[in-house]
């Protein structure tokens, strides 16, 4: 769409411009009104600005992608061997080198760039949305915002400068701002400043800001990266996307980020593998150059041995198994927006959760208006209605609860008798939030206040019974808290609601007002158990993780729920008795504990943090504004698509469907994606260090090379190819119970272990093939080569299938289809490559008839030993993968 020149001169404001500035100021030089401007001037401002997104994440072209597939350091040896080889006149090891580098990156490319694709789709599918003022018809229908009839929703990206944005808790700021209006409005910029601490916000007129880092610290400006804590405003939009605060910051963050425990491990195992064979290649060089007196073959068998060690295939494997295991959770309703995030979550052992809508059904219904005797009472309702609809604040299924019951109870009129003329918002602190309303008639402003209950009875000092004002005499407050505890152990939360009459004018109302005042009654809501809730943590025990209950809700209800979804409570722990532990004492009581109640936004972070400390790996599940410091804490942090937009920045996996049938089938293959890269990993180490071992003796023995060159480089590209299956196998029922993490000593440990078993069956195919066939002299090394190649090559393949499962393969457990066809088509190749003319061609020869059953006995013994090995091996260790 092409901007009209108008449109283009209004396309932005310098915010440290815009700071100090009156209102009609910033309406003249944006083109804008307090409603906001038109969406036909949006429309336009759009095509001129370009989406406000402070990083464009496109997917990248398909030669970017390609690049970067190629680019890792085992490609590297792989070129700098096969140039080496090419120079020094062995092109036919050159072309194979070439080959190895083609399917390592080509296979790698295929899948990254699949995965990049799907990843666009399903990061369209979590969409952060804005409430906008805008005059005139929209192009395409908008919903309205359901608490406000005047405004809509917006997609963040389709926002534009000039618009004017409804800012309140739980809200990401979308855009770089100016307040127009302010209600108690609290920020975290700690994106920002890296400061924890939230600041205040107000509209007022103020001193022109500064620039650079002094331009955040300005009262009247929001910046897009912070959001709202606490409070309510409405702002004008100065600048979007790239040219905001947070997109000049954006070339320095985008894509750096701490690496984590899994990715700090491959890459420790690659640069173990590549330092053993620079230390292991100039050994096997210098003795077969010493043994055997040709340096150049000698040189030539060196190259070939650093291209075995090289295990050009893990990038390939480790990201088609991510990539493979992201686009799987996607069909379960579940988006990986970290793909690291992955390895976390198959290793969670403990999920920390609130039980609204995870364990309920998060369809809250108000079934209950009571007045201080219990009985059933319209004029609690009525309180209310009023405070829930006038409410700007944050939005929750409360208020649309009551709204929705009072309007079933003919109420909605009752609304046309008043109009708001201030709020005091909801903050975790003080657990309620207030309106103060007009009456149509005149007289005394009306102050109605709802919120939990103890915070609400600390305030009250009148109740109202039968239409009169009675005082607050101890003994009421002891009933009406029994009231409360019979109430919620019938599973029902309850919310209680009070108001006064005042004649303070207007704009001057905070927190401090909410006292003196005359308490109306209780609304009670029942949000019952899912019926998935109780197979789900079934599933989850099972599988290992522990789910443990942390939430803002009083202690009462959530053992109700919990005892009714089966979850066994062990101990439970309130915020109040929380605060008064430290680090040390909360890390054993987090231990004991199943439900943590009544707790705010930083103490629901220090619970995970004090998970993690005790050696948990920690997921955490929330979707509101409270949550947001916990999710940031966690390992693996998950949300829900519907959840406020700072709880889906701060979360690693969103779900689609808030469940924890969802979150069991994600751990399940979050663990299947690990156990598979740890296949390769384990097989790739072991087999390794069998081959150098077994190179060593022979060139130490034999009075020729035990394999040309060549030989070895054909062997190690069919073994690459066996294993481009991998990512496809499936783990055995048993190895995904549990939780798995990684472990760098245990891969040691298991290469020394199993190592050596190859070299034992490669020694006595050294000895068989000298003593039985008489391949013991420079004239029979074709038939010596050729048999160790077939030996060594269907060793190699084995042992894939040896080390995928604990259990007997191919009897107690049998690899994926593609697994089998694919190693059984590789071992097939590898026999009858001696017997064809590529075989030939390298020197090898046909084995002789008695072979076959020489190597088939070898091969039964070989699978027999490694499988005694891998009970010894896990009865020393307690595992194997």
């Amino acid at each position: 769409m092409n901007a009209s020149p108008a449109a283009a001169s209004v396309a932005a404001i310098d915010p440290a411009a815009a700071s100090g500035a009156g209102p009609q100021e910033l309406f003249a030089r944006l083109d804008s009104t307090p409603d906001g401007i038109s969406w036909s001037q949006a429309g336009e401002r759009l095509g001129t600005v370009g989406p406000n997104v402070a990083v464009v994440q496109k997917v990248p072209a398909w030669y970017a992608v390609l690049w970067a597939s190629f680019r890792n350091p085992f490609n590297y040896v792989l070129l700098f061997l096969g140039v080496v080889s090419y120079l020094t006149d062995d092109s036919k090891a050159a072309v194979v080198m070439g080959v190895m580098i083609s399917v390592a990156t080509g296979v790698r490319f295929w899948q990254e760039y699949r995965s990049l694709l799907q990843a666009d789709s399903l990061r369209k599918l979590v969409r952060n949305t804005v409430t906008v003022l805008r005059t005139g018809r929209a192009v395409v229908a908008r919903s309205p915002n359901p608490l406000d009839q005047r405004a809509s929703d917006i997609f963040i990206e389709e926002l534009v400068p000039g618009d004017i944005v409804k800012l309140s808790a739980g809200d990401m700021i979308p855009a770089d701002v100016r307040l127009l209006e302010s209600r108690d409005l609290f920020v975290s910029q700690s994106a920002l400043t890296g400061e924890s601490m939230p600041v205040e916000k107000h509209h007022r007129v103020a001193a022109a800001a500064g620039s650079g880092r002094a331009m955040l610290d300005a009262a009247d400006l929001c910046f897009m990266g912070s959001s709202v804590v606490s409070g309510t405003g409405r702002a004008i939009v100065l600048v979007t996307g790239p040219r905001t605060f947070l997109g000049g910051m954006a070339t320095r963050l985008v894509g750096r980020r701490p690496a984590t425990a899994f990715d700090q491990g491959i890459n420790n195992v690659s640069w173990l593998l590549i330092k053993f064979m620079l230390v292991m290649v100039p050994v096997v060089f210098l003795l077969n150059g010493l043994v055997k007196g040709d340096w150049l073959e000698a040189f030539f068998f060196g190259v070939a041995v650093a291209v075995g060690l090289t295990p050009e295939m893990l990038p390939m494997i480790v990201n088609t198994n991510l990539a493979r295991g992201a686009v799987a959770m996607a069909r379960e309703k579940t988006i990986v927006k970290r793909m690291s995030a992955l390895q976390n979550f198959g290793a969670m052992d403990v999920l920390c959760t609130d039980k609204t809508g995870t364990l309920t059904q998060d369809r809250v219904a108000l079934i209950k208006y009571l007045d201080i005797d219990g009985g059933v009472c319209p004029r609690v309702l009525e309180h209310a209605y009023l405070n829930s609809l006038f409410q700007t604040g944050l939005k929750n299924l409360i208020d649309r609860a009551v709204i929705d019951k009072a309007r079933e109870s003919g109420l909605r009129d009752v609304a046309k008798s008043y109009a708001k003329s201030d709020e005091i918002p909801f903050d975790f602190g003080r657990r309620r939030m207030s309106v103060v309303l007009e009456r149509a008639g005149g007289g005394p402003r009306l102050l109605v206040c709802k919120g939990a209950v103890e915070e609400m009875l600390a305030i009250c000092t009148q109740l109202e019974l039968d239409g009169r004002v009675i005082p607050f005499a101890d003994d009421r407050r002891a009933r009406l808290k029994a009231l409360r505890d019979e109430l919620n152990d019938d599973g029902l939360r309850v919310i209680a609601v009070a108001y006064k009459a005042t004649d303070k004018a207007a704009g001057q109302f905070s927190a401090a007002d909410e006292a003196g005042l005359i308490l109306s009654g209780y609304i009670a809501f029942l949000d019952p158990p899912k019926a998935t809730t109780a197979e789900a943590l079934r599933l989850l025990g099972e599988h290992g993780v522990a789910v443990k209950i942390l939430t803002g809700d009083n202690a009462t209800v959530a053992t109700k729920v919990c005892r009714d979804v089966g979850l066994g409570v062990r101990r439970v722990l309130t915020g109040a008795e929380l605060a008064g532990l430290d680090d040390e004492a909360l890390g054993t009581a987090a231990e004991e504990t199943t439900i943590f109640a009544k707790l705010d936004p930083a103490q629901k972070a220090r619970v995970v943090a004090a998970l993690k400390r005790n050696g948990h790996t920690v997921g955490f599940m929330g979707d509101g504004i409270n949550d947001a410091l916990a999710l940031r804490e966690a390992d693996v942090g998950i949300s829900v698509d519907t959840a406020v937009d700072v709880a889906k920045e701060a979360a690693d996996i969103i779900l689609l469907e808030k469940s924890l049938l969802v979150l069991e089938k994600g751990v399940l293959e979050g663990r299947r994606v690990f156990g598979n890269i740890m296949k390769y990993v384990k097989m790739t180490a072991s087999s390794n260090f069998g081959n150098v071992f077994s190179v060593l003796v022979a060139s130490a023995f034999l009075p020729f090379l035990p394999m040309l060159a060549i030989h070895l480089l054909i062997q190690n590209l069919l073994y690459d190819l066996s294993q481009l299956s991998i990512p496809w196998d499936k783990m055995d029922a048993d190895w995904v119970r549990r939780p798995r993490k990684w472990s760098a000593a245990g891969i040691a440990r298991f290469m020394v272990f199993i190592g050596p078993i190859s070299s034992i069956f490669d020694i006595t195919t050294f000895l068989g093939l000298w003593f039985i066939f008489k391949a013991n002299s420079p004239g029979q090394a074709g038939l010596f080569q050729s048999g160790w190649f077939v030996e060594g090559l269907l060793t190699q393949t084995l042992i894939v299938h040896m080390i995928r499962t604990e259990k007997i393969p191919f009897v107690q457990s049998t690899a994926a289809l593609p697994v089998l066809l694919l190693t059984g088509a590789i071992m097939a190749i590898g026999c009858l490559v001696p017997y064809t003319p590529l075989g030939h061609a390298v020197g090898l020869v046909p084995l002789p008839a008695a072979y076959w059953p020489f190597l088939a006995a070898t091969l039964v013994c070989y699978c027999v030993l490694t499988q005694l090995l891998k009970r010894v091996y896990m009865r020393k260790f307690g595992e194997w993968l």
